[in-house]
């Protein structure tokens, strides 16, 4: 087992995938932010992010991005994949699955900010592009979340 990997008590990366069908947030990963004094921007994109529509189980395709400051702790992108693969037969709304993919990952990794976006293809000629961010309450992160919140404009 790779060192690091061993030191980190990481399950996911190296090993053989197993990929969920259920929504799985247990999944999910951190090691730690050997930079926690620098703030510095994390973006990931899944371009093939999906979910089911909780009335018609039709599914939604959508590319997520996650953006985040990160604190003590960092997500493991190999988690993260598998997390975000776990939703295919999750039935929520897009707004929801935004929701729940911030919230997640807050517990997960105490991050100083994070904010996601949904990009959903159109189903009956309407696009749908839900984002929601947080701030560490209390810190210059929480003014950050307000003023990008305020001034926030979705552009794909």
């Amino acid at each position: 087992m790779d060192e690091a990997r061993k030191d980190e008590g990481l399950q996911a990366l190296g090993a053989e995938t197993t990929y969920r069908t259920d929504y799985a947030p247990e999944v999910l990963e951190t090691f730690l932010n050997k930079h926690p004094d620098n703030d510095y921007w994390v973006q990931f994109n899944c371009p093939e992010f999906t979910s089911l529509c909780p009335i018609t189980g039709q599914p939604d395709f959508a590319e997520i991005r996650i953006s985040y400051i990160p604190g003590e702790r960092m997500v493991e992108s190999k988690s993260l994949k598998l997390y975000l693969f776990s939703f295919r037969n999750h039935g929520d709304f897009h707004e929801d699955c935004v929701n729940i993919i911030m919230k997640d990952l807050i517990r997960l990794m105490q991050p100083k900010y994070i904010e996601v976006t949904g990009y959903f293809t159109p189903r009956g000629g309407i696009s749908i592009y839900p984002y929601a961010n947080f701030g560490r309450t209390g810190t210059k992160y929480e003014e950050l979340a307000k003023h990008r919140l305020m001034n926030h404009s979705i552009e794909k």
